[in-house]
């Protein structure tokens, strides 16, 4: 935990670092990587509210959620809370480390913070599934990925990531030091055996796991990929199914480039005694790298997705307009028929492209995701 577990705070799990480390490191500390944070913070939860704001901006133009829509939806949210944290980083770096908001606050934070982290790596591997059924079964899986199961899978996965982090509730707390000052931390029971067991669970759970199912996952896709030859009338859906899974793809490598330093970091952690200031250094760029994943994926989303744009560009649009173009919209059945099937789901437009090849069908276009 980024509030809990870092270097500057002295790694409450061991035991204090010497003071001049901390000396020697507090202009890192206390004005670049408050300052690195603070671009990071203000950019991701600007990025976040971009993408939350154009998905619901798409609902009230009466047009369909896809399942894409539900899973990013869901992680910008997780993202957006997990950036909220950052202003008590932020504040901790420029106060040495203390922690002046409450016992209450410090169990709320904590464990937002190692939920929205967990909960983050669920729903990247359940967008992975999706990709899965998606590529390999584009036309069997549509009775399966709609958005109410698209909706209840992530509600199971909020759940499963809530009882994950039981150890969080129940330990975090405020711990007192010797200048009278106390800190946010986990208060294990047993810190010197307990510590160990607690990075290796919040490792397997939070990234080596998801990481061999997504892999595999990915390796599955890519194999399917090389070896099927699509028929030329479904040829324009496999080009939009490649470009969503690339999309899904980069977020999920996105996810765990930024990460991976940071969990590598805390493993090598339980065997040094006394973090050099060259680890420290490396410990706090591996947090920064973390917070940032957070920060990257809505321009993911942007610079890789040609449907997300334009749903941006009509999600801005001024409301004058957009009654103008509602209105011309119920005048105009061809004009609303094409409206609607670039922003339908991924199951719709199949069976649009289907019925597209009907001797009574009207000549529509298929819109890439």
């Amino acid at each position: 935990n980024r509030h809990t577990n870092n270097l500057h705070n002295d790694f409450p799990w061991k035991q204090h670092t010497p003071q001049e480390k901390n000396d020697e490191a507090a202009p890192y500390t206390n004005v670049i990587m408050p300052s690195l944070f603070g671009i990071i913070c203000f950019l991701g939860i600007v990025g976040n509210l971009i993408v939350i704001y154009t998905i619901v901006k798409k609902k009230k133009l009466r047009c369909k959620q896809t399942v894409p829509d539900i899973f990013i939806f869901n992680l910008s949210i997780v993202d957006l809370l997990f950036l909220l944290g950052m202003p008590f980083l932020i504040h901790q770096l420029l106060g040495n480390g203390a922690w002046y908001f409450g016992a209450p606050l410090c169990t709320i934070i904590t464990a937002l913070d190692t939920n929205s982290q967990i909960t983050s790596t669920n729903i990247l591997t359940v967008m992975t599934l999706d990709r899965y059924l998606a590529t390999v079964y584009p036309l069997k899986s549509t009775y399966v990925r709609t958005p109410c199961v698209a909706a209840s899978v992530i509600c199971l996965v909020w759940l499963l990531s809530f009882l994950t982090i039981i150890p969080v509730w129940m330990y975090a707390g405020l711990m007192p030091l010797e200048d009278g000052t106390v800190r946010c931390a986990l208060l294990l029971p047993n810190p010197e055996t307990d510590v160990y067991w607690f990075t290796l669970y919040q490792f397997m759970l939070a990234f080596a796991i998801p990481l061999i199912v997504i892999c595999v996952v990915y390796f599955k896709i890519l194999q399917h990929m090389a070896t099927t030859v699509v028929p030329l009338p479904q040829r324009s859906l496999q080009v939009r199914t490649k470009k969503v899974t690339r999309m899904a793809v980069a977020i999920c490598s996105a996810f765990f480039i930024c990460w991976a330093p940071f969990y590598i970091l805390q493993l090598v952690h339980l065997g040094i005694d006394t973090p050099s200031v060259a680890f420290f250094y490396a410990y706090n760029f591996a947090i920064s790298l973390g917070y940032a994943n957070s920060c990257l994926n809505p321009f993911l989303y942007i610079a890789l997705s040609e449907t997300f744009k334009r749903q941006f560009m009509v999600a801005i649009r001024p409301a004058k307009e957009q009654v103008r173009n509602n209105s011309s919209i119920n005048n105009n059945s061809a004009t609303e028929a094409s409206v609607c099937l670039k922003l339908a789901p991924e199951s719709t437009q199949q069976t649009q492209f289907l019925k597209d090849f009907s001797p009574h069908s009207l000549p529509v276009t298929v819109a890439v995701h």
